[in-house]
């Protein structure tokens, strides 16, 4: 009886030991930096242009000094928005991330001057946005979504000292390549509504309503977020409805199936070998990016390693988000 007595104590210390753990943890993770008037995190950043200063917005949720993730989202052009998701897991494993609307995007500044759109003056925004929050090479993980996967794999070849870690997410480093597997893409369509999309490109009616319509509904389904358009989830669809179109095209081109903006030649595939820093690369079967490419990205990274989500697409963090979250996290806190 002694004895059990005993263990029970035992076992109620240790309780009582992980409870308190948690408690400090939740405590720290909700404390906030700010002074002053507190409003939820969002930090606005001044950042140098060759055409002057702009303000760009952050917002931080939670605190960890050893694990935080600044998100760089795609479009070109949308806002930080579709990565609210991110809300209903990292804060129970204690990951801070930090939203951040890149200039001409969300509730930034929009200069309005396509000359802005350039992936090196971009590259330094992120660097000048990294000192403004204090981020380091022992607590700074990036995270780039399609064009914020350029973006970060761009950035890690000039700055890669400053990180911790790398998250390569539904980007092919070679956009020639993913020229080629748009067409391989096209193939997939039902050829009378390819038809009718490629007759409106050459005929370069891209703010024709049919044209939005044919590929939401026979493409963007398939290959970006695969549900029913009219089911995706809010989130996206308002990250989407304020997509910079000037942006969009100036780095993408018009059309959805191909480019032929500034990015059409870009390619740093045989630079990856250059990325010391841990890197995790995410491929989804039905993405707009070949998911072999990427997997073979992966093992051109000095420390890459390969999540591949079997029912995701290009919003994989959406279509199969179990896999894509618990890859992250797993990620994150090696």
């Amino acid at each position: 009886m002694k004895r059990l007595v005993q263990l029970l104590a035992f076992v109620l210390v240790l309780g009582m030991v992980s409870c308190k753990k948690e408690a400090n943890l939740s405590n720290n993770y909700f404390n906030s930096e700010e002074t002053g008037i507190k409003n939820g995190g969002v930090k606005m950043i001044t950042i140098e242009t060759p055409k002057g200063k702009f303000k760009v917005w952050t917002k931080r949720y939670g605190n960890n000094p050893k694990i935080k993730l600044l998100l760089l989202n795609g479009g070109p052009g949308m806002s930080h928005e579709y990565f609210e998701c991110m809300e209903s897991f990292l804060p129970k494993e204690g990951i801070e991330f930090i939203y951040y609307d890149q200039l001409g995007t969300g509730f930034s500044d929009n200069p309005n001057d396509t000359i802005m759109w350039d992936l090196p003056r971009y590259v330094e925004e992120v660097e000048q946005v990294r000192k403004a929050l204090n981020l380091n090479k022992d607590n700074f993980y990036l995270l780039g979504h399609s064009w914020g996967g350029i973006l970060c794999m761009q950035y890690a070849l000039k700055y890669q000292n400053n990180l911790k870690g790398l998250i390569v997410s539904n980007m092919m480093a070679s956009c020639p390549k993913y020229g080629e597997y748009a067409k391989v893409l096209e193939k997939q369509m039902n050829p009378e509504v390819l038809k009718t999309i490629l007759d409106l490109e050459a005929k370069k009616d891209y703010s024709n309503p049919k044209y939005m319509e044919l590929l939401m509904n026979n493409f963007y389904n398939q290959h970006i977020l695969r549900k029913p358009v009219n089911e995706w989830p809010e989130p996206v669809t308002r990250s989407m409805s304020r997509l910079n179109q000037s942006l969009y095209v100036t780095m993408q081109g018009p059309s959805e199936m191909g480019l032929s903006g500034k990015l059409t030649n870009w390619d740093v595939s045989k630079e990856l070998k250059n990325i010391t820093v841990p890197t995790l690369v995410v491929g989804a079967k039905y993405d707009t990016m070949d998911p072999e490419y990427m997997k073979w990205m992966a093992t051109q990274f000095k420390n890459g390693t390969y999540l591949y989500c079997a029912n995701g697409s290009h919003m994989s963090l959406y279509d199969d988000q179990q896999t894509y979250m618990n890859g992250l996290i797993s990620f994150l806190e090696k």
